[in-house]
């Protein structure tokens, strides 16, 4: 039986990331300049704070290759390009300029929204390596469609529907655990008008009867909102005992959570995301503590991500938000690795080399920062643990963590292997 002491040795005993490029760097020397690699993030507009985070998470794995030879000898150039308020036409034109301007061989995005992925046209047409954040499950739905044409597109965690298994996985849990005596078994359901949100809210809407629940209110917000007064009357006519919020800008949840507090009802209350953003804590201050979130991708609060916590605070602030800047971080990290396995990064439209460093990527099972990637070949993303596959060592942990106190970095609470605490029952709620 594995625990997570020896689940956290044993997978980190293999991946000295440095240590592994500064060896393959010993090795082996390839010609050429500068590998350029781009990034499309959103640096402007109402998600800019992430697009910070995204950056300062290229910069600093860019600096740590960098210092261990780059690539075969030849140093990583990061280039960016605003997508402001994203979308499929700005997005798509600024991945173009990467490529049109830059010359990028390799595009690591953070996250775009209302794209419909039309980035991965855009990797196919001109064959350079995409790696993103999405967290989409039509990336896996369009990668299927033409798995030779979108050959090079990756997305480094697992897609957004396993939230919704894993959330009712992990409800139950607290349950059988004895940690959790719910007043009812309805859960209310409030998603905000967006693809994210909607697959989240609709993957646990289709599933509750199958985990001993029953579906509560079902109630699309707009997006973005902080209006929540209309949505807070209903739950209160008819108290659920938990409310799922799958929108998730941080500073709408925060507004959430300060008007439920003044007439809270006796329900557990998990949000989507934006919980991980430092706003949600400055904005919503003691009205957040209790507060449950989770993440398919997350830079593991563990032994093995202590020095670039350490390294990614002591660089960009105190309040830097390292748990998003590690997911470009990871992204550059197991590209480089698998540039220098592969003999060399690539130059765009260069199709024969692109394709071995795609296989490469597909082959290296990549522990990072926020844990484990391994490609699912059903559409190239993570695969998720534990809802989809069992085995720790080759899925990317969904993590449940908890606000104990807004003063104080959220506290993991499951998985099991993972965790470093226990849940708490909310401040709100009488026992």
């Amino acid at each position: 039986m594995l625990d997570r002491r020896s689940l956290l040795g044993g997978v980190a005993a293999g991946a000295g990331s440095i240590a592994m490029l500064a060896s393959l760097n010993k090795e082996a020397r390839a010609a050429g300049g500068p590998v350029k690699v781009g990034s499309a993030l959103p640096m402007s507009g109402f998600a800019a704070a992430d697009g910070i985070e995204f950056k300062n998470g290229l910069t600093l794995a860019a600096e740590e290759i960098n210092a261990a030879g780059g690539i075969l000898g030849r140093p990583i150039q990061i280039a960016i390009e605003d997508t402001k308020e994203m979308g499929a036409d700005i997005v798509t034109q600024a991945m173009q300029r990467l490529i049109d301007r830059h010359s990028a061989s390799a595009i690591i995005n953070g996250y775009n929204v209302g794209t419909n992925m039309v980035e991965m046209d855009v990797a196919a047409d001109n064959d350079v390596i995409f790696v993103h954040y999405n967290t989409l499950i039509s990336h896996n739905t369009k990668f299927l469609s033409d798995p030779q044409r979108y050959y090079s597109c990756f997305q480094g965690d697992p897609p957004e529907f396993y939230y919704g298994p894993g959330f009712l996985l992990f409800l139950k849990s607290l349950i059988d655990n004895k940690q959790w005596n719910p007043p009812n078994r309805k859960i209310a359901i409030i998603p905000s008008a967006n693809e994210y949100s909607i697959v989240i809210a609709n993957a646990i809407r289709d599933r509750v009867k199958e985990f001993g629940f029953e579906l509560g209110l079902y109630e699309t917000v707009p997006f973005p909102t902080n209006q929540w007064g209309p949505t807070l009357a209903k739950l209160r006519q008819d108290p659920p005992a938990a409310i799922a919020v799958t929108h998730f800008l941080p500073q709408d949840l925060a507004q959430f959570m300060t008007q439920f507090l003044p007439e809270p009802t006796q329900s557990l209350v998990y949000m989507q995301y934006g919980p991980s953003l430092p706003a949600f804590r400055e904005i919503g201050k003691e009205a957040i503590n209790g507060v449950l979130y989770s993440t398919v991708i997350g830079c593991l609060p563990d032994e093995f991500s202590a020095a670039y916590r350490k390294t990614y605070r002591e660089k960009f602030g105190a309040n830097a938000a390292f748990i998003t800047g590690s997911q470009t971080y990871d992204g550059l990290w197991h590209y480089a690795l698998s540039a220098a396995i592969a003999g060399g990064a690539s130059e765009p439209s260069n199709k024969e080399q692109t394709r071995k460093i795609s296989e490469a990527m597909k082959r290296l099972i990549y522990r990072g920062v926020n844990g484990i990637y391994h490609a699912d070949p059903k559409g190239q993303s993570a695969f998720c643990y534990p809802t989809q596959i069992k085995d720790p060592s080759l899925g990317m942990a969904h993590q449940f963590l908890q606000h104990q106190d807004y003063r104080t970095d959220p506290k993991l609470i499951a998985p099991a292997l993972y965790a470093t605490d226990t849940m708490k029952l909310p401040p709100w709620i009488k026992a």
